[in-house]
This record gives structure tokens, C-alpha cells and sequence, in this order.
């Protein structure tokens, strides 16, 4: 009997914890397999356009996760996917190496990572302030060295892997994409298991936690907060390095358009951990590769602005009912001090 009970109040927490997630997964679940059904090129266009337009937002929500975990708020996200954007199409335009240039973009979003955590961990500011800056930083910057006329040389092409490319819905949707798609879903397996399978996430979710008693343990909570936002930085580099060398191959001014602000969402939405972060960014990017459909067939005869507007206004509905759910790091956007 008692067995029997505590089984029953584990399914109720698991259901109050994970219930609206897999409830939302399955209606998108049976909808994937009836439009397949219906038409299947329209459902495989959309699902390939939603694997793309979830990646700048996983590999953003990823930097945030890997600096809020260790304890500094990150809301400079769509600054150093916007420099790092930059910097990757210049390198690009002078160099004519795509390589070069993701590399470029990575360490550009590390570098904004040191500054952000030089302002939070050791001048101790206020965090919100300083990732304001480096938004404001970057969309100064780049409009202002901005030239129109430069020419890319080339961007990411999709690689096929084989047989795995030929099977059906799966395999034009997740085995046909660009190199930076595949790293961002393999860098959400690897932080996945960094942060909750090795020492190091052990002491990283210690120092956003309980960053005193880490200390005491000799932990440095100054090199680990250090550490994890330069490699979010890297990370948002990435996603930075997606939208004009994998995404457009071209760069426009403020072109992140939100989405780093979006992938703050995607991370609150996916309760702080790489693979629910993945999922919320699929289905933020599936609602921006729907109304992407719907401006293309016109339906309804609706305004394009309003059908544009899909995609943000998940965005406030997500802020609005869940952030209140999930559970912060205790430690999140509080500056430490050794005593």
C-alpha cells in the first residue's frame, strides 16, 4: 500500500513538472503525422525549416544555460549573436574561408562572454546591466562599421549522411542539413551530459546553487563562473556564425532580429536543461517555419504582420505562464564575494 502511494505522488509530480510539455509534444506529434499524411513535401518543408530555425535559438539558449547554471543571468545573448554574426562575414568576405570564419564568430561570442563575466564575477555589477551593454555595444558597432556591397565568398552547404538522408520524413529533416545544425544538436547531447554527468557540471550547478558552500569545498567559484559564460559565449558565437555563414551568407543590420532574447524564452521554457532547451527551440521553430508558410500561401488573406507576430507571441505567452514554474538556480544573478 505504502508503495503504491509514494508511486502515485511520484507520477503526480512528474505530471505537475513535465505534464504541459508532453501534452504540447503530442498535439505537435499527431499534427507532424497528419499533414504528413495530407501532404507530405509541405510537412517535410516545414519540419526542415523548423530544424533550421531552431538552431540559432538552442545554441543561444544553451549560453544562457551554461552561464545562469553557474550562477550569472546572461541577457546580452542577441549582442554576441549579432557581433559574432558580423565578424564571422567579415572574415568570410576577407578571407574566403568558411572554417576561418566560424572560428572567427566562436571566439568573437567568447570574447563578449570574458567581458560579461570581467562585469559580473569581477566588478561584481549589476548582471542585467552589463548584458544591456553588450547589446547595445554590439548593435553600435555593428551599424556603425557596417558597408553595404561587401560580398560573401560562398556559405555552409547541407551534407547529406548518407542512406540515413533517404529515409523518409526523418531522414531530408535531420540527416540533410548544414555542419553548424549538426553541431548545435550534438552540443546539446554533450552539455547535457557535461552538466549533469561530470564533476564539472557538478560544480558548475554548485556555484549557481550554493556558491558559499562550493567555496568551502574548494571549489574556485570565480574560474567556474569565469569558464562557463566564455564557453556560452563561444556557444552564441555560433549561432551568430549560423545566420550569416550557414542561414543567409549575407549580413544585415540588427538581422538577429530577438532571437537571443527569444532564446532566453526557449531556456526558461525548457526549465533550464540542454534537452528540454531543444525542445522548446523546436517548437519555437516551428511556429516561426508555419507562419513562414502561411506569408508564402497568402491564407486567408490575413495581414503578413500579424502572421509574423506568431513566433513572438509564443514568446510572451512562454515569459508569461512558465517563468514563475521552473525552478532558478538560488544563486542566479547574485555577485560573490570571498570573505
Amino acid at each position: 500500500m505504502q508503495s503504491s502511494i509514494i508511486g502515485s505522488s511520484a507520477f503526480l509530480r512528474f505530471l505537475k513538472r513535465w505534464g504541459v510539455n508532453l501534452g504540447i509534444g503530442l498535439v505537435v506529434l499527431v499534427t507532424i503525422i497528419w499533414g504528413y499524411i495530407v501532404n507530405d513535401k509541405v510537412t517535410v518543408a516545414v519540419l526542415a525549416s523548423t530544424v533550421r530555425q531552431a538552431t540559432p535559438l538552442v545554441l543561444g539558449a544553451l549560453c544562457g544555460l551554461m552561464g545562469e547554471r553557474a550562477g550569472v543571468i546572461n541577457i546580452g545573448i542577441e549582442g554576441q549573436m549579432l557581433l559574432s554574426a558580423f565578424i564571422g562575414f567579415l572574415f568570410n568576405v576577407w578571407t574566403g574561408n568558411l572554417l576561418i570564419a566560424v572560428f572567427a564568430a566562436a571566439m568573437t561570442g567568447a570574447l563578449l562572454g570574458l567581458f560579461l563575466a570581467f562585469m559580473s564575477v569581477s566588478l561584481r555589477m549589476d548582471q542585467i546591466i552589463g548584458g544591456t551593454v553588450i547589446n547595445i555595444l554590439a548593435l553600435g558597432l555593428t551599424g556603425y562599421f557596417y558597408q553595404a556591397g561587401l560580398v560573401t565568398q560562398g556559405k555552409l552547404q547541407p551534407i547529406a549522411l548518407g542512406s540515413l538522408a533517404e529515409i523518409p520524413l526523418i531522414g531530408p529533416v535531420l540527416f540533410n542539413n548544414p555542419p553548424i545544425t549538426y553541431t548545435a544538436i550534438v552540443l546539446v547531447l554533450v552539455v547535457h551530459y557535461v552538466l549533469f554527468h561530470t564533476r564539472w557540471g557538478l560544480r558548475t550547478r554548485a556555484v549557481g546553487e550554493h556558491p558559499r558552500a562550493a567555496d568551502t569545498l574548494g571549489v574556485n567559484v570565480y574560474l567556474m563562473r569565469y569558464a562557463n559564460v566564455i564557453i556560452g559565449g563561444a556557444i552564441a558565437g555560433l549561432a551568430g556564425a549560423f545566420l550569416t555563414l550557414e542561414a543567409v551568407g549575407s549580413f544585415e543590420r540588427a538581422m538577429t532580429n530577438g532571437r537571443g532574447f527569444v532564446a532566453l524564452a526557449v531556456m526558461i521554457f525548457g526549465r533550464y536543461t540542454p534537452l528540454g532547451a531543444w525542445g522548446a527551440a523546436l517548437l519555437f521553430g516551428l511556429a516561426s517555419a508555419i507562419q513562414t508558410q502561411l506569408q508564402f500561401f497568402g491564407t486567408f488573406n490575413i495581414p503578413h504582420q500579424f502572421i509574423g507576430m506568431l513566433p513572438y507571441l509564443l514568446t510572451i505567452i512562454v515569459l508569461a505562464g512558465f517563468v514563475g514554474r521552473t525552478h532558478i538556480p538560488a544563486a542566479d544573478g547574485e555577485p560573490y564575494e570571498k570573505e
